[in-house]
Formats: C-alpha cells, structure tokens, sequence
C-alpha cells in the first residue's frame, strides 16, 4: 500500500513540476517575444499616438491613426495586432501570423502593404517567429479599427504620412 501511495504521489509531483516549466517556457516565449516587437520597432507603425509623439501604450500594438501614402499605391494604416476577435488578431492562429511575419501574405490573401518589412522578419527562426506571435497573443484585446486601406484614388480619413520619390535633376 504504502509503495503504491508513494508512486502516485510521485506521479503528481512529476504532473505538476512538469506543468510548471510548461508555463515557465510559455512566460519566457512571451518575454521573448515581447522583446522582439520592441527592438523590431513595431510600436512605432501600431501603437496609436506614435507619429504624433503621444504613444498610448495602454493601446500598444491597436492600430494607428496616421497612414502611410505610397504613391500609386494608396494609404495603409499599421493595423490592430492585439487580439480583438473584430479589429484585430483574435481569430488568428500562432501559425497565420507567423506566415504572415515570413511572407507577407495574410491569411485572407491579401498581401501586406510595402511599407510593412515583412522581408526582414522572414529570416526570423521559427522559436523566434512564434514568441512573437505567442506575446500578440497575450496582449490585452482592445477594440480599435484603423482607417482604410485606401486605393490610390481614395481619399484617406486621417492623418498621412507620404513616401515622396526623389525629384530627377
């Protein structure tokens, strides 16, 4: 009896010891992936505020106000990469952002605005890919539909950055 008490209760032990690195590998993917957005410079196109020099970030990553105007192209907003199941990410899995990070390509077909450097985040290893998505995907949902896209004849509701080609001497 006291044999078969003894490994059960070693066997919750292992359970519970086992679940604990679990979440402690899941903190530190988040972490990771938290410290990859900020050194990415992500805040800097989706946090509302930022080309205004007032980020909210008790609104990180919801989208910004203020666009870019490629010209030809039209204006792109930085979208909502929190997970709010209307405006933002949340019926989005680990697996879609990450292809999007790598190809640009969302998971509708759309392909990503130029000003988005989804080629640089295509080098990223799949651990560092997926803390990225696994931190957007612990962030707090906030509700926050960003302006557009506008077609190159639209005219855009908010604040505009514009892309000037060189002038030719």
């Amino acid at each position: 009896m006291f044999r078969k008490t003894l490994c059960t209760a070693l066997l919750l032990s292992a359970a519970v010891l086992a679940s604990h690195a679990d979440g402690a590998r899941a903190d530190e993917r988040v972490e990771r992936g938290k410290y990859l957005v900020a050194l990415g410079g992500c805040n800097d196109c989706h946090t509302p505020g930022n080309f205004l020099g007032k980020p909210d970030f008790a609104h990180a990553l919801s989208g910004s106000e203020v666009g870019f105007e490629i010209p030809g192209m039209g204006v792109f907003h930085g979208p909502n990469l929190t997970p709010d199941k209307v405006t933002g990410l949340g019926d989005w899995s680990e697996d879609q952002i990450v292809t999007t990070l790598r190809t640009g390509k969302r998971p509708d077909g759309r392909m990503l605005a130029p000003v988005m450097p989804w080629m640089a985040f295509s080098a990223l290893t799949d651990a560092d890919a997926y803390a990225i998505a696994a931190y957007l995907k612990s962030l707090p949902a906030v509700a926050n539909k960003v302006p557009g896209p506008f077609g190159p004849t639209a005219k855009p509701t908010g604040f505009v950055m514009r892309v000037v080609a060189p002038q030719s001497e």
